[in-house]
């Protein structure tokens, strides 16, 4: 039997008008795309918040590499710049200083994580990529100008202008640690989109934070961000390692955070494996269907190979279909969990205002359904086209193993007995 005959009578079983192909293989199909629905809408968001989340961490947080200077270095790192400021690759070196402190505001105190640092860092178009103004300016232009994150301005109730006042300590010549208290102006209030991760966030001038944050009680260290960060940054790394020498330390992003790393990677991987049973539950529902097919089509089978269609014929042309079934299940439910995926924020926006309406009608509060203090606010759009067409090959593969045991019984029916007995 040629292939192109195997093929018409395939899909004649799944898109003719005959009673059997509707309830079985159809039904199959239509099966398939339902199942691939959500794990295509699952993997857009995982990724998406995966790679938002990521992406905020390297270029509003850890940087893509830091360099933390030993001995006489330690106090001013800025001093290393000019032994790597020429590196292929780098595309900023910012010095910056890290510490504690309390600012004080018109209606409350809150603790802060304070970050000292250079105009280039905020003026860096990876910075202000991620890093969203909400009002007010985003510089630190002033000598004692700040910027502060959404929920810092909420707790002491400050806005773009109001001056507020920032307690450090400091260490005196005998080792006691005293306050120091800086008037502040604040410049802006801004926002990663991620609240877990700029929660305590006041941004300061690097000058400033030189001068009233002792090494002590802060850290000091370049950061470093290059041209593609998921992308050879190990051999920048060794670079500048040898430039700098063991007077200095140079550690990655995946260093840095290697436990929020290994948390979404397992989250991820997680994810996969149910996706994964997901589709072994969809292929099971394809070998009833073929196998239900074979029960109802043993007169047309046995006229096949009345006409000479050997066994392996009849098996090849069930797992035929069963492949065809897969084929057009899987497209269909991945271009319908494309559509939903693209569309998500929307989708969720507008749930948000229908279930807000109606908690109102009951004087209920909004209903926020990402939050932001665990969630991005906007879910970026990302979709992993090689994961997609793995899905998609291993969603026709397996229907069509699925289907192998009733292909090989439709192969093993013996005509005469069919024929004789309908």
């Amino acid at each position: 039997m040629r292939q192109r005959v195997r093929f018409f009578i395939a899909l004649r079983y799944l898109l003719g008008r005959s009673p059997e192909g509707s309830r079985y293989l159809r039904g199959a199909a239509l099966g398939i795309a339902i199942s691939m629905i959500p794990i295509m809408v699952t993997l857009i968001v995982s990724d998406g918040m995966i790679q938002g989340i990521t992406d905020r961490y390297l270029e509003l947080g850890t940087g893509h590499l830091q360099v933390y200077a030993y001995g006489p270095a330690q106090e001013e790192v800025s001093l290393l710049i000019p032994h790597i400021q020429d590196i292929e690759g780098v595309s900023l070196i910012s010095p910056e200083r890290d510490g504690l402190g309390i600012v004080v505001g018109p209606n409350g105190k809150t603790g802060v994580t304070l970050r000292s640092v250079s105009h280039n860092y905020i003026e860096y178009p990876g910075t202000r990529q991620y890093l969203s103004l909400l009002s007010g300016e985003l510089s630190l232009s002033g000598p004692r100008s700040c910027l502060i994150g959404t929920k810092v301005a909420e707790s002491i109730g400050a806005k773009p202008g109001d001056t507020i006042r920032l307690m450090t300590v400091k260490n005196t010549n005998t080792g006691n640690m005293i306050p120091r208290i800086t008037a502040l102006t604040v410049s802006g209030i801004v926002s990663s989109g991620y609240r877990e991760l700029d929660s305590l966030w006041c941004f300061i001038p690097y000058d400033l934070g030189r001068s009233i944050l002792s090494s002590d009680t802060s850290k000091s260290f370049l950061v470093i961000k290059t041209k593609n960060p998921y992308k050879g940054l190990e051999s920048t790394a060794a670079v500048i390692q040898e430039r700098l020498g063991d007077t200095s330390g140079v550690y990655n992003w995946k260093e840095l955070q290697a436990t929020q790393y290994q948390s979404f990677e397992s989250t991820r991987q997680m994810l996969l494996l149910i996706m994964a049973i997901i589709v072994l539950v969809a292929a099971v529902n394809v070998a009833s269907a073929t196998s239900m097919l074979v029960v109802e089509r043993r007169r047309e089978i046995a006229i096949l190979k009345s006409y000479g269609a050997a066994p392996f014929d009849i098996s090849l042309l069930f797992s035929l279909g069963a492949g065809i079934t897969g084929f057009i299940g899987s497209a269909i439910g991945i271009a319908l969990g494309l559509g939903i995926g693209y569309t998500i924020n929307e989708i969720i926006h507008g749930l948000e205002f229908i279930l807000s309406g109606i908690s109102s009608l009951y004087h209920g509060d909004p209903v926020v359904i990402l939050n932001p203090s665990y969630y991005l606010e906007r879910i970026p759009i990302v979709v992993n086209w090689s994961v997609v067409g793995i899905l998609f090959v291993i969603t026709v593969l397996g229907s069509m193993i699925a289907a192998l045991g009733g292909a090989r019984q439709a192969g093993k029916l013996l005509p005469v007995e069919i024929l004789q007995k309908y």
